[in-house]
C-alpha cells in the first residue's frame, strides 16, 4: 500500500508554493496547462516538474561557472537527498520536500526516480547518442516523467495506471523529441550534444527533418488515445499539453531544416488560447 502523507503543515505549504514559482518561472506553456488541473492534483505535477527543473538546471545552466565534475557532484548530492527523502519523508529542501510528499503519496518510486536521475547524468557524459543510448536517455528523462505524473493522476491504483501507461510513455517521448528538434541550434552550438542517433548538424535537411517528424506523430496519436481516458481532473490539461506539442511539430514541418539549425520555433500565444478554447470545448461535448 501506497503509504499517505500526515496533515499538511505550514513547511508543506512552503514546499508547494516554492514548486508553483518554479514552474511559473521556467515554463509559460506548462504554467497554462497547470491552471488547468483539477485541483487534487495540480501542486502535486507542480512538485514533480519543480524537481525536474532543478536537476535540468544543475546540469544545463550556462550562466553557473561549474566543472562537469561540479555538476556530477551537485547532481548526485539531489539524488541522494531524494533517495533519503522518500525514506524518512521529509527534506531541508523544499523542491525535494515537495516532490517527496507527492512521490510517497502515489507510490512514484526507485523504478522512475532513478532512470530520472541517470539520463540527467548522461548529459554530463555523453555528447553523441547512438540508438540504444538514445532511447535509454528519453525513458529516463521524459518517458517516466509523463509516468510520474499519471501516477498523480490515476491517485496511484496500479490497475489504471497500467493501462495508460504506454500512452503516458509515447506522450512524454513526443515532448522531449520535439524540444530536440527546436533546440537543435542550442544543442549544437552551445553545448555540443548530437541527442538524434545520425544526425549530422552539417547535413540536416528536409528529408530528415521529416523522418524525425513522423516519429513524434507516431507518438502523438499513440498518447492521444490515452489521453482521452485520463480522470476528468488531468484530462483537459493533458490534452492542450498535447494538442500544443503537436501544433509545434506542424510548425516544425513548414519549416526549413536550415532555419531550424539557427533558430527556435515558438507557437505563438493567441494560438495557445485557441488550443485552451478547443480542448475546453471538446471536454463541455463529452
Amino acid at each position: 500500500m501506497t503509504p499517505r502523507p500526515a496533515a499538511t503543515t505550514d513547511y508543506d505549504r512552503a514546499a508547494r508554493r516554492t514548486a508553483a514559482a518554479v514552474v511559473d518561472t521556467y515554463s509559460t506553456s506548462f504554467g497554462w496547462a497547470c491552471r488547468l488541473l483539477g485541483p487534487s492534483v495540480r501542486d502535486h505535477v507542480r512538485a514533480v516538474y519543480a524537481l525536474v527543473r532543478v536537476a535540468d538546471e544543475i546540469v544545463d545552466d550556462v550562466a553557473a561557472d561549474l566543472t562537469a565534475a561540479e555538476r556530477d557532484e551537485l547532481l548526485t548530492a539531489l539524488e541522494q537527498e531524494v533517495a533519503l527523502a522518500q525514506k524518512r519523508g521529509y527534506s531541508q529542501n523544499l523542491v525535494v520536500h515537495g516532490f517527496t510528499r507527492t512521490a510517497r503519496r502515489y507510490g512514484i518510486g526507485a523504478e522512475l526516480v532513478d532512470p530520472f536521475f541517470a539520463s540527467m547524468r548522461t548529459d554530463l557524459t555523453v555528447a553523441v547518442h547512438d540508438e540504444e543510448s538514445f532511447a535509454r536517455y528519453v525513458h529516463g528523462s521524459a518517458e517516466v516523467v509523463g509516468l510520474m505524473c499519471l501516477r498523480i493522476f490515476v491517485d496511484g491504483a496500479d490497475g489504471a495506471y497500467a493501462r495508460r501507461a504506454a500512452g503516458a510513455a509515447r506522450l512524454g517521448a513526443a515532448f522531449q523529441k520535439v524540444n530536440f528538434l527546436r533546440d537543435l541550434a542550442d544543442d549544437v552550438d552551445a553545448r555540443g550534444r548530437r541527442y538524434f542517433p545520425g544526425l549530422d548538424p552539417a547535413t540536416f535537411d528536409d528529408a530528415t527533418r521529416d523522418r524525425l517528424l513522423d516519429d513524434i506523430d507516431a507518438d502523438l496519436a499513440v498518447a492521444q488515445r490515452a489521453v482521452v481516458d485520463l480522470p476528468r481532473s488531468s484530462r483537459v490539461a493533458v490534452q492542450v499539453a498535447h494538442d500544443l506539442f503537436a501544433e509545434l511539430a506542424r510548425r516544425l514541418r513548414e519549416t526549413p531544416a536550415r532555419t531550424l539549425r539557427q533558430q527556435r520555433v515558438r507557437v505563438p500565444d493567441p494560438v495557445k488560447a485557441r488550443l485552451v478554447a478547443g480542448a475546453l470545448a471538446r471536454e463541455v461535448r463529452r
